[in-house]
């Protein structure tokens, strides 16, 4: 994120001595993203920030993928899911490709393990819950309807204040405003449905205490994703200051303004982020199309390049009335095969000014395979309720 924040104690001058009150020097950390040629942040630790004392292999939840054939849409029930309690750690997987990975999670109250994720930027939608995220850059608090974007390598535990329901998108890239929004020196332009005071990032620093500190790290080889319990010799949130352009934030959908029109507005409209090979949307409570012959609800498409994940959260989805998806339930609507509104939908929705809806969409240039979870929880009879059977 191409916005310069600094927090803390950092030298006037980069890569220059910067002591402690009793002379002992900080240790100078540079995070950055491609290679030294994108956006970074300097940090500054009281320790060694690559002091570990072992390293052992951390087995990951359930990977394994499914593909989607015999080809259909799925309807999977989210709130149906039961998953561990640690925001890390009890997450299941819903959906994945080799781009990014779907999961899912209600928490407990209990503070999560400390984790880094090596493979990718990680963007978690918060369905319900509050509380904080504690990270190397500080602490980000979070609220229901908000985005939490945590850049790839950031060593952070999740601290729910309440039980959290938490849909994760796990990159295998990073995750930025999309190119469209920004100027050519990366700010937020006009048209952007949101502009930099929408984004809330660390505001202290966070120094804990402790040595012998274990992190899980998430990271590839050949075999695929594979975890690394890591033990660090003193406590990793040691940052006394940091700045730069690279850090997490949190984004809220009330926050965010939707784009409207005339007629119906196609999907890019509502686009929040963008990946390597996927986007990132949201479908707001908004006044509708204003034509006075159109039709509020989307025409039947075909997703020629991509699959089309949508996250039902709040209010009624207009189009999927009839389809038997509820608040919690996902949809995945497949490259290939055309898909639209419920055909008692498009009547139904003439005339209205108005809909009261949250949905957050994850559209994939790869095809989705189906997770452990999202087998768990499949509802057979959806792929078959355009032509009003059942199984």
């Amino acid at each position: 994120m191409a916005y310069y924040r600094s927090v803390g104690d950092v030298p006037p001058t980069r890569h220059t001595q910067h002591r402690d009150p009793e002379g002992r020097l900080y240790r100078e950390e540079l995070m950055g993203e491609e290679g030294f040629s994108s956006d970074s942040s300097l940090l500054y630790h009281r320790g060694v920030p690559s002091a570990i004392v072992a390293s052992e292999v951390w087995e990951l939840p359930d990977q394994s993928r499914t593909p989607n054939h015999p080809l259909a849409p799925r309807h999977l029930r989210l709130h149906d899911l039961e998953t561990g309690t640690d925001a890390v750690t009890g997450r299941r997987v819903v959906l994945a490709n080799n781009d990014v990975r779907l999961s899912y999670v209600l928490t407990g109250t209990e503070p999560s393990a400390y984790y880094r994720d090596a493979i990718g930027d990680e963007c978690v939608f918060v369905e319900s819950g509050s509380g904080v995220v504690e990270t190397v850059f500080g602490v980000v608090a979070y609220r229901a309807g908000d985005f939490v974007v945590i850049p790839r390598a950031t060593t952070h535990r999740w601290v729910p204040a309440e039980p959290s329901r938490l849909y994760a998108t796990e990159a295998s890239s990073h995750i930025a405003p999309p190119k469209r929004y920004l100027s050519k020196y990366g700010q937020l332009l006009e048209h952007a449905p949101y502009c930099e005071r929408d984004l809330h990032g660390p505001t202290a620093p966070l120094l804990q205490e402790g040595a012998e500190v274990e992190v899980l790290v998430k990271h590839r080889t050949s075999a695929g994703i594979v975890g690394t319990r890591m033990v660090y010799a003193t406590h990793p949130l040691d940052v006394v200051g940091w700045d730069g352009c690279l850090y997490p934030y949190t984004l809220n959908v009330d926050d965010y303004m939707p784009i409207t029109g005339k007629v119906h507005q196609p999907p890019p409209v509502h686009q929040v982020f963008e990946g390597w090979n996927f986007v990132i949307c949201a479908f707001l409570p908004r006044k509708v199309d204003y034509h006075p012959l159109a039709v509020p609800v989307p025409y039947y498409h075909s997703n020629v390049d991509s699959d089309e994940v949508m996250f039902y959260v709040a209010g009624d989805y207009e189009a999927r009335k009839g389809s038997g998806i509820g608040l919690g339930s996902i949809s995945l609507h497949p490259g290939g095969h055309a898909h639209g509104p419920q055909p008692s939908a498009i009547e139904a929705s003439l005339g209205a000014e108005r809909f009261e809806e949250t949905a957050v969409m994850v559209d994939t240039f790869a095809p989705l395979e189906l997770g452990e979870g999202g087998l768990a929880v499949e509802d057979p009879t959806y792929a078959f309720s355009w032509a009003g059977r059942t199984l």
